[in-house]
């Protein structure tokens, strides 16, 4: 049994089973209209969802974890006996990772410095969740904390991420804009494709829906070529689209993906309906 339990926020959006196999223990963020924000674990279909995204003028909110929800998930494991690596969502996208750190700080008060550590993922969504996968497996091989937190080190300096969206109007309307600010002048009607570093950051802007997937499916390949043989899609309200990225991916990687799935709300409500996202990494890294 690892010594180590592995935490993160909710926004890695791996398929419930796989996080619940892989015993990913999560500290929800808060989306919600009008002020009434709820769990994001509690949030129920995606469609409706995201259909009021689309048609509702006022953008949904969204908030970070308090530090009392970091304790409540964090505090059992360590009285049954557990250090743990809390990995979260990029520190330039969200304030997530900071409510941790200052969560780790009671911890220290407490004298249990050395049974904790925080990380900054500098990324989200799937770039989150291929790292979880690479903690995961490092834990369970029976590692000590430090050099499962090593391991997740050299997982992110490997790790490759892109997506596409519709439109930056979200991304603008919700303040997460990043430096793609400087494509909002552009009097073309764009497809961006982007990148979830320590902030959004842009990659390159392509002028149809068609020739963005056929960019996504170039940087499967790059991905390949780079030594990165572990993939994942996910989209929002995209599903055939996302099937098509899978049967290319397929192909150019000769093996299925370890994992798709959908992104969930606090994330999607800044890409928006239509998102396609993937993101690699080493297969020997989360083997």
């Amino acid at each position: 049994m690892s010594s180590v339990a592995i935490v993160s926020d909710t926004t890695h959006y791996l398929p419930s089973a796989l996080a619940d196999t892989l015993e990913i223990h999560q500290v929800s963020l808060y989306v919600g209209w009008e002020g009434h924000l709820q769990r994001e674990l509690e949030i129920g279909s995606l469609e409706r969802f995201y259909e009021r995204l689309r048609a509702d003028p006022e953008m949904p909110g969204t908030s970070q974890p308090s530090i009392g929800d970091f304790l409540a998930v964090w505090e059992p494991l360590i009285d049954a006996g557990k250090d743990i690596l809390s990995i979260h969502l990029g520190s330039g996208i969200s304030g997530t990772y900071e409510a941790a750190r200052q969560a780790r700080g009671v911890l220290v008060q407490r004298g249990l410095a050395d049974r904790i550590e925080v990380f900054d993922g500098e990324t989200g969504a799937g770039g989150l969740g291929c790292l979880l996968l690479a903690a995961a497996a490092r834990a369970r091989s029976g590692a000590e904390l430090k050099d499962v937190v090593a391991h997740v080190a050299e997982a992110r300096r490997t790790l490759d991420i892109r997506f596409c969206i519709d439109t930056l109007e979200y991304l603008q309307r919700g303040g997460r804009i990043g430096r793609a600010q400087a494509w909002l002048g552009s009097t073309l009607k764009i497809k961006p494709i982007l990148s979830f570093e320590r902030e959004i950051t842009p990659v390159e802007r392509v002028r149809t829906a068609g020739r963005a997937f056929e960019r996504m499916v170039e940087y499967m390949r790059k991905m390949r070529d780079d030594g990165v043989d572990g993939w994942v899609v996910q989209h929002i309200l995209a599903p055939e689209q996302a099937t098509r990225l899978v049967e290319h991916g397929r192909e150019i990687y000769g093996c299925e993906p370890l994992f798709v799935s959908e992104v969930g709300p606090v994330i999607g409500t800044y890409i928006g309906p239509g998102g396609l996202l993937i993101a690699g990494i080493p297969r020997a890294l989360v083997a």
